[in-house]
């Protein structure tokens, strides 16, 4: 089968969420035997795409420069637009246009949308009756639904509640006029897929979770890293409105109790892009924020717990599919678990008010067996049910229920 995926990220490295993700697909899809070209935006960084992995899987990759909205205009389309701000976030005509001529240029069996935004070019695409899907990386109403819930509680956020609460009621719409025009939806967990038949009835929708290749994060004595003996960790893009909140409410509203009663422990921020909002973090001898690391594993493999003191999110968290493949003994927010099929006290700890997420971090810094036997439960579900090879023949099988070859 022939198919082009449409992509706002070049996925390689696969190091964020939607990166990991299509790149898992791209790779699976090729093994699988199928035909894929892949038309993306790139930063002005990014290595020429036939040096990267992703030449050998696809036939064709075709880029565009990634498009730069100011804040000014970002805050006309707020004001003067009745529209999502993900419509506008990646629309760019030299993409209509190129896509426009490749849909002309070849026959596809099908065009997949990757993410919300890039359906900003789905008119173009069901004008020309070509079958096409939509892979919805998260439930994007309901997590402005969520970060609206939270940041109304805050004065100093209220600003940013105004903008959430105005996207959620947006992005039902947007969601439903999506769902109701193309051939079928993939959606990364059951939450995710419940909503957006609420809100599109009749729509066929699969549940094709996010994955990881399991082998790259299996622990591995020559990448241990000397963290400390009470080391915790979370890793993410620390420019994202979910992870900037869940560090700060954790650092604010958790860590001082965790270390009352363990002196020792010290909380290590990895990933891309702090916020500014972080940087009053610094100041603690308790917290590290390192910025962009090349690779994650040294530092899942060396901390003692892995926290996840998620408050909004949708989808599943491909961290957590990494934590858990490390073996990292890990307490989490029910949020941040969501999607996945794990049990409170079996695979990790669930916690969701200060105290209890506390609670469970001391009762894991205290108890080295514990933690080997929460991290050896979330190795084996990661690997039995989020590998890749698990994941990818979901999606070739919905393809065979829409009629796809």
């Amino acid at each position: 089968m022939r198919l082009l995926l449409l992509s706002s990220q070049f996925p390689y490295p696969p190091h964020a969420g939607g990166a990991l993700r299509s790149y898992g697909l791209i790779s699976g899809l090729h093994a699988a035997g199928h035909e894929l070209d892949l038309l993306t935006f790139v930063e002005p960084d990014q290595t020429p795409p036939d040096a990267t992995p992703l030449g050998a899987l696809c036939s064709r990759i075709v880029t565009v420069p990634a498009p730069r909205r100011s804040g000014k205009d970002r805050l006309r389309d707020l004001l003067l637009s009745d529209q999502a701000d993900m419509t506008r976030r990646f629309y760019a005509p030299d993409y209509a246009r190129i896509l426009d001529r490749m849909l002309s240029e070849r026959p596809y069996d099908l065009v997949q949308i990757e993410s919300l935004e890039m359906c900003a070019y789905l008119p173009q695409i069901t004008a020309r009756k070509q079958r096409v899907i939509y892979d919805a990386l998260n439930a994007e109403s309901d997590l402005q639904r969520l970060i609206y819930t939270v940041d109304r509680r805050s004065p100093s956020r209220w600003h940013a509640a105004f903008y959430s609460f105005l996207q959620w009621r947006r992005l039902q719409k947007l969601e439903r006029q999506v769902c109701a025009s193309v051939d079928g939806v993939v959606a990364v967990s059951d939450a995710d897929a419940d909503l957006l038949r609420k809100l599109a009835p009749g729509v066929k929708i699969a549940v094709v979770p996010n994955g990881i290749y399991t082998a790259e994060y299996l622990p591995a004595p020559t990448k241990q890293l000397d963290l400390g003996g009470a080391a915790l960790l979370f890793t993410g893009t620390m420019d994202y409105r979910p992870n900037v909140d869940a560090m700060i409410w954790f650092v604010e509203s958790v860590l001082d109790e965790v270390r009352a009663a363990v002196p020792e422990v010290k909380l290590f921020i990895v990933g891309k892009s702090p916020h500014t909002r972080l940087g009053k973090l610094r100041d603690r001898a308790d917290v590290q924020i390192t910025g962009y690391v090349q690779d994650v594993a040294p530092f899942l493999h060396s901390a003692s717990v892995y926290v996840a003191p998620l408050r909004m999110g949708s989808g599943t968290r491909l961290k957590l599919l990494q934590a858990m493949a490390a073996g990292c003994a890990i307490v989490s927010t029910r949020i941040g678990a969501q999607g996945l099929n794990v049990s409170n006290g079996r695979e990790m700890i669930l916690a969701d008010e200060a105290t209890s997420f506390a609670q469970g971090v001391v009762a894991l810094l205290r108890d080295p067996e514990g933690r080997k036997r929460l991290g050896t439960a979330a190795q084996s579900l990661a690997c039995a049910e989020y590998d890749w090879s698990a994941i990818v023949p979901k999606l070739s099988a919905f393809y065979e229920e829409l009629g796809l070859g």
